[in-house]
């Protein structure tokens, strides 16, 4: 169902030059056999199509790029089933994303529950560019 909503609507992308990929939160409102045929997408199952300006190395729109001055675990090490907070500061950031596994977040903090360690990147994006930063958790 979920792929056949896309292929009848389609998908709006705001495209800033990074990966394509599709994510979310886990919900028990989804059925989760139909969220597993989003892993067979590929970049080629999409058409393209251009809305707005195509930048070249002439009109690179200029601007401040996004800033991560912290990303640190609270506890950075725990014992299987205890969690860890993910706590960062960035600026000039249009959207964050933290990976694995808690996806787009509007918040400052995360509470992540590792079960091997897991290493953690903060992406941190807007329309002049990404900044990427990484904390491990350690799982004893």
């Amino acid at each position: 169902m979920i792929l056949t909503a896309l292929q009848k609507y389609g998908v709006i992308v705001a495209d800033n030059g990074s990966a394509m990929f599709i994510s979310g939160t886990p919900d028990d409102n989804w059925n989760n056999d139909e969220l597993d045929q989003l892993k067979t997408l590929t970049t080629s199952d999409f058409e393209v199509v251009v809305t707005g300006p195509v930048y070249t190395p002439a009109n690179v729109p200029a601007g401040p790029s996004p800033t991560v001055s912290s990303f640190a675990a609270n506890p950075a090490t725990i014992t299987a089933g205890q969690t860890s907070t993910l706590s960062w500061s960035a600026a000039n950031a249009i959207y964050t994303i933290v990976s694995p596994e808690v996806g787009p977040v509007r918040e400052t903090t995360a509470v992540v529950r590792p079960t091997v360690t897991t290493t953690y990147k903060l992406y941190a994006t807007n329309q002049y560019g990404r900044k990427t930063r990484s904390v491990t958790v350690t799982v004893h």
